[in-house]
C-alpha cells in the first residue's frame, strides 16, 4: 500500500510535468488544466478525511490514556480494558471513514503509559489512482508529574446531602444520593492522589467535613486553642421564677425547650427531682445564627424551706382463740383455724414546713409495735367448784412503722451552672469575624459549641494514610446547615503551619490545594442566618475567606452540586476558585464522580506527552 508522502511526491511530479508541456491550443490548455484541478480538489478531500479521523483518534485515545494514568497500580490487563472502554466511548469519527480504530498493548514503562491506534481510512479519488486506504496511526503517553501535594477536602456534610436525584430520602444506598456519591468520587480522588505520590508522603491529604460548624474531635477537650467563652454564657432571658422547681413544668416554651438533665438531647416537658432546669437548642427562625445552638449549662434549684413529712404507717396481725376454764382452774387457749391474719396497712401523714434548708434526708423509719387482748363472752355450765366456761379471745398486735423524710421546698432560689467540658460533642463554630477568614491568626482560639448542626463525622488532619483517610470518608454523615465559610477556613488551616494542626512547614516543591464541594447555598453561621434561606452576610464572608486563601497561595477548586439545576448559579463558589476552569457546576449527584476525576487528574499532572 502507498504512504501518503509517496502519494503526494507522484503527484507533485505530474503537475510539473503538465506545466512544461508545450502542445495544442489555448482551449485545450484550459480544458486540461481543469484535470489537476479537480484531482487536487479530490485529494484535498481525502486528506481532509484523513485529518478529521486523526484528530478523532486522537482525542479519543487522550482520553483513554488519561484514564489508564489515573488508575491506581494498573496492570497490563486493567490498562488494556480500561483504554479501550474509554476509546470506545469518546471516539466521535465518522463510521464512513472505514475500518474500526485498533488499539495496540498498552506500554507501561516507570513513570508513564503510551497508547497507539491505528486505522485505515477509506479513500475517493486517490483510490482510482491505486490507493484505497489511508493509514493514520496516533499514540498518545501519560506521565506523572513529580510535585509534591498538600491537599484539603472540604466536603460538605448537611443535611440537604442526604437528598437524591429523584425520590426521597433516606434507604437508598446508590450513587443518585448526593452523599453517596461524594464518598465514591472521594475514594476515586484518593485512589488517584496516591497513584500520584513516587515516595510515601509526597502527596498528603486533609479532610474537612462541614455544616454549620466543623468536628475537631472531643480529644481536643483540654486544648489551649479551644475557647470555652460561648459555652460558658448563660441563657439570655431572666432566671426561672422562684414558684419554679422539681415537679413544675418547663419554663422555656418560645425559643427553647427543656432538656432532662445536662448535655442531655432528650426533652422533658416538667422539671426533673434533680431540679436541674436546662434548655434545649435555639429554635426560633431569627436571622441570628443561633438556630439549634445549644447554652450548655442548667439553672439549679435551690429551696429555702424545708417540707419534713412524717408518715405513721400501722399494720395490725390478729390472733383468735378458744378458751376454756374449770373453775378456778387453768385457763386453756387453742389458736382457731386460719389464724393470726394480717390486716391492711393504715398510713397517717402529717406535714410541717420550716423556714431554712440544710439539705435533704432521710427517709428514716423507726419501728415499734403494740398489743391489745380483749375476750368474748363466755359460756358456763355447772356449779362451782364443777363450773365449766368457754369463751373467745381475741389478740391484735400493732407493727407501727414511722416514717420521716425531710425535702427542701420553694420558693426557689436559681443560680446557672456550666456543663461539664465532657458533654462537649466535638464541634467548633467560626473563630471571630477579623481571624476566621485567614489561615492562621495567632493567638486566635476556636470557639466550642454544642449543636443540633454539628457534624458527626470529625476532621482529618494532613496525612497519607491511604486506609485511614478512606474509613473516614465512608463515616460521613449528612446532617446541618450549609456554612462553607467555617469549612474553608479549616481546609486552609490544615495545610497552615501552626495551631491547630501544625503539620509544619510546606515542603519545597509543594502545591496546595482546596478542593470545597457544597450543593446549597450559605444559609448560617455564628452569628448569621436561619439555616434554611440564602444569607448574603455569610456570603460576604466567605467571599472574605476565598481572596485571602488565593492571596496566601492557595489553590482552590469549587464544586457545586445543584440537582436539577433548581438553585442556580453558586456564585460565591464560582468566584472563590481559582480561575473558571477550577468550578464545576454539576446538575446529577452521579456527576461528582466524573468532576473529582477530571480534578485528581489535573492535580496530580497526569499529562498527555505525545
Amino acid at each position: 500500500m502507498m504512504s501518503m508522502d509517496k502519494t503526494l511526491s507522484i503527484l507533485n511530479a505530474k503537475a510539473r510535468a503538465f506545466w512544461r508541456s508545450r502542445k495544442g491550443n489555448v482551449a485545450m490548455m484550459f480544458g486540461i488544466a481543469l484535470v489537476p484541478i479537480m484531482i487536487a480538489a479530490g485529494v484535498g478531500l481525502d486528506f481532509a478525511r484523513g485529518m478529521m479521523a486523526r484528530s478523532a483518534m486522537s482525542e479519543a485515545l487522550d482520553a483513554a490514556a488519561l484514564a489508564v494514568g489515573s488508575t491506581p497500580n494498573v496492570t497490563q490487563a486493567q490498562a488494556q480494558t480500561i483504554a479501550q472502554q474509554y476509546f470506545n466511548a469518546n471516539y466521535k469519527g465518522d463510521p464512513t471513514f472505514g475500518s474500526t480504530p485498533t488499539l495496540a498493548a498498552p506500554v507501561i514503562s516507570g513513570e508513564s503509559v503510551t497508547l497507539s491506534v491505528s486505522q485505515q481510512v477509506n479513500t475517493t479519488l486517490l483510490a482510482a489512482g491505486g490507493i484505497p486506504h489511508l493509514n493514520i496511526s496516533v499514540s498518545s503517553t501519560v506521565v506523572w508529574g513529580q510535585t509534591k501535594l498538600w491537599v484539603s477536602l472540604v466536603l460538605d456534610n448537611t443535611g440537604s446531602m442526604c437528598e437524591p436525584d429523584s425520590n426521597p430520602c433516606p434507604g437508598d444506598t446508590s450513587t443518585s444520593i448526593k452523599i453517596n456519591a461524594l464518598k465514591t468520587a472521594s475514594h476515586n480522588l484518593l485512589g488517584i492522589l496516591q497513584s500520584a505520590s513516587a515516595n510515601a508522603g509526597d502527596v498528603q491529604v486533609a479532610i474537612v467535613p462541614f455544616a454549620k460548624d466543623v468536628n475537631v474531635g472531643t480529644g481536643n477537650v483540654g486544648a489551649s486553642w479551644i475557647d470555652w467563652t460561648d459555652w460558658n454564657t448563660v441563657v439570655p432571658g431572666s432566671a426561672p421564677s422562684s414558684s419554679v422547681g422539681p415537679g413544675s413544668s418547663c419554663p422555656f416554651s418560645s425559643s427553647y425547650h427543656c432538656v432532662d438533665a445536662p448535655g442531655s438531647t432528650n426533652t422533658t416537658s416538667t422539671i426533673p427531682s434533680s431540679g436541674m432546669i436546662c434548655p434545649g437548642p435555639h429554635s426560633t427562625s431569627t436571622q441570628d445564627g443561633t438556630n439549634g445552638h445549644y447554652y450548655d449549662g442548667c439553672y439549679n434549684s435551690v429551696p429555702t424551706q424545708t417540707l419534713t413529712t412524717t408518715e405513721v404507717d400501722t399494720t395490725p396481725t390478729t390472733t383468735k382463740q378458744s378458751c376454756s376454764q374449770i373453775g378456778s382452774g387453768t385457763i386453756t387457749c387453742t389458736t382457731n383455724s386460719g389464724y393470726p391474719s394480717t390486716g391492711s396497712m393504715s398510713p397517717n401523714t402529717t406535714t410541717a414546713t420550716t423556714a431554712g434548708y440544710t439539705g435533704d434526708s432521710g427517709p428514716t423509719t423507726t419501728n415499734s409495735s403494740s398489743s391489745n387482748t380483749s375476750d368474748g363472752t363466755k359460756s358456763c355450765t355447772g356449779t362451782n367448784p364443777n363450773k365449766h366456761c368457754t369463751w373467745t379471745r381475741t389478740i391484735v398486735n400493732n407493727a407501727i412503722a414511722t416514717i420521716v423524710t425531710a425535702r427542701g421546698t420553694g420558693p426557689y432560689n436559681h443560680t446557672w451552672v456550666v456543663n461539664d467540658h465532657s458533654t462537649w460533642n466535638g464541634c467548633v463554630m467560626d473563630r471571630a469575624q477579623s481571624d476566621d477568614v485567614n489561615d492562621a491568626t495567632p493567638g486566635a482560639k476556636f470557639p466550642a459549641e454544642n449543636s443540633t448542626s454539628c457534624v458527626v463525622s470529625s476532621v482529618t488532619p494532613l496525612n497519607y494514610d491511604w486506609t485511614s483517610l478512606g474509613q473516614k470518608i465512608d463515616a460521613m454523615v449528612a446532617n446541618g446547615g450549609t456554612n462553607q465559610t467555617v469549612g474553608l477556613a479549616h481546609g486552609m488551616q490544615m495545610l497552615s503551619d501552626g495551631l491547630p494542626y501544625s503539620p509544619g512547614a510546606v515542603p519545597p516543591n509543594t502545591s496546595r490545594y482546596i478542593i470545597l464541594l457544597s450543593d446549597g447555598l450559605n444559609t448560617i453561621d455564628r452569628w448569621y442566618g436561619n439555616g434554611s434561606a440564602q444569607s448574603s452576610s455569610v456570603d460576604a464572608r466567605m467571599a472574605l475567606a476565598c481572596t485571602n486563601a488565593k492571596a496566601q497561595g492557595f489553590i482552590i477548586y469549587t464544586v457545586f452540586v445543584d440537582l436539577n439545576g433548581t438553585q442556580g448559579n453558586s456564585t460565591v463558589l464560582q468566584n472563590c476558585a481559582s480561575d473558571s476552569t477550577k468550578y464545576f457546576d454539576l446538575t446529577t449527584s452521579g456527576a461528582i464522580v466524573t468532576a473529582f476525576n477530571t480534578i485528581g487528574q489535573q492535580i496530580t499532572a497526569v499529562r498527555v506527552s505525545h
